[in-house]
């Protein structure tokens, strides 16, 4: 890891740091923003929703707005601003006592991430030139180390209020957007002849990235469900007691799965020339991983009460969150590398936001489908929203075979590696 990392050049080191401290920042805060809501501030679960609703909405929405602007203006300035944003969010949250405020440092935070989220692959993408799925590899891995360390240091932090956790946060991102106007170097901007409505055209009648969206569009639903269905499963698997253990176990084995394979898997897969196999072979890895829980169900059912006889009922789940991190290892890198791919250098940032803001309302649409399937199989462990997952998972698989074997999906970077020098961003 350490070997890949010093190989990439300066910028996109920089921004892995970056997406490691932002994610520590993030999830120091977000995961105790709806119980701040209800009980300090005495909001109703309704309200507490559409303030939840909103800040997804603000980022999922906006992303194709936050990737245009990266091509336009430049992915080092809309990175900064998003970071500095964010910053103002996580503020007005230290600040807020009343619904209107709350709702404002909803959007920013919304905001702030259509921003520089696709800045800042857009970047990696374009910098990293033929190491693409390497940076993204080790993108995931930084992601999912912040993630991990950010909640433990929230509950730290929790013991001293809300707001000063929100002090702490905002402090993050502002030092963040520091170091990125300090140390990220700048890369000139293609000229752009048309205005925007021409790059949205050229994104929207792009009949082979559109394919490859909607092939791909499950990779992030079905990600997704490590926070929705196996942490339903968790719970419904262990005592009442043991539940939050059980759920921090699924995160904390989950987390070091990715940190320990991402690399490695890249690193055996990237060697052929040939994308397309690797991702279908990921996306049904993904699908195979809900099969587990519902498949020993039956098997530890009963087997005992205290710590013991939950671990023993949580590992399948557990297992099953294994197995979908080896499958995220080996789709993610190749889906951010053929994203960047299909742009080339003028549009890059505007195919990531228009890719990520496809799989963001996917991943609204598949998780409501599967909490309606959840309740009528009356409860998490039974076969209906396994099946569903993993079907969905095949379908992707499928798809992605398809469109290999039409030479759809472009092919590993022919260029060599780039350097620091003359390289846009």
């Amino acid at each position: 890891m350490r070997a890949t990392f010093l190989v990439l050049p300066k910028g996109v080191r920089l921004l892995l740091v970056n997406h490691l401290v932002g994610h520590i920042g993030f999830y120091l805060l977000i995961p105790f923003l709806a119980d701040y809501l209800l009980e300090d501030l005495a909001l109703s679960a309704a309200v507490v929703g559409v303030v939840l609703g909103v800040r997804n909405l603000s980022q999922q929405g906006l992303f194709l707005v936050g990737g245009s602007a990266a091509d336009r203006l430049g992915a080092r300035g809309v990175i900064m601003v998003g970071l500095a944003v964010r910053a103002l969010g996580f503020a007005l949250f230290a600040l807020g006592g009343s619904l209107p405020v709350v709702l404002a440092a909803a959007i920013l935070t919304g905001f702030a991430g259509a921003l520089f989220n696709p800045a800042v692959r857009a970047y990696i993408a374009t910098d990293s030139g033929a190491r693409s799925a390497e940076a993204f590899a080790l993108f995931n891995v930084f992601g999912n180390a912040g993630s991990a360390i950010g909640p433990v240091l929230g509950t730290v932090l929790m013991a001293a209020g809300f707001r000063v956790s929100a002090v702490v946060a905002a402090a993050i991102f502002a030092v963040l957007a520091v170091i990125q106007w300090v140390l990220l170097p700048a890369r000139p901007v293609p000229a752009h002849d048309d205005g925007v409505r021409a790059d949205f055209a050229t994104v929207f009648t792009d009949r082979r990235f559109w394919a490859f969206t909607l092939a791909l569009m499950p990779m992030f639903a079905l990600q997704s469900q490590i926070y929705f269905l196996f942490t339903l499963q968790a719970q419904d698997s262990a005592e009442p007691r043991h539940r939050a253990g059980a759920v921090a176990a699924l995160f904390v084995v989950e987390t070091i799965a990715v940190v320990a394979l991402q690399v490695r898997v890249t690193t055996v897969l990237i060697r052929r020339p040939q994308r397309g196999p690797a991702m279908a072979a990921g996306m049904a890895i993904m699908g195979a991983s809900f099969l587990i829980p519902p498949a020993a169900a039956g098997f530890v059912t009963g087997l005992g009460s205290g710590i013991a006889g939950t671990a023993l009922r949580v590992a399948p789940v557990v297992a099953g969150a294994v197995v979908l991190a080896v499958g995220v290892t080996a789709v993610q890198p190749f889906v951010n590398e053929a994203i960047g791919r299909f742009a080339g250098n003028r549009l890059t940032g505007t195919y990531f936001g228009a890719f990520y803001l496809a799989s963001g309302l996917f991943t609204v649409v598949a998780t409501s489908i599967s909490g309606a399937v959840l309740d009528r199989a009356g409860g998490s462990l039974t076969w209906p929203p396994a099946l569903l997952c993993a079907g969905t998972a095949a379908l992707s698989s499928i798809a992605i075979l398809g469109l290999h074997r039409r030479s759809v999906l472009p092919g590993a970077p022919e260029t060599t590696p780039t350097t620091d020098a003359g390289v846009r961003g």
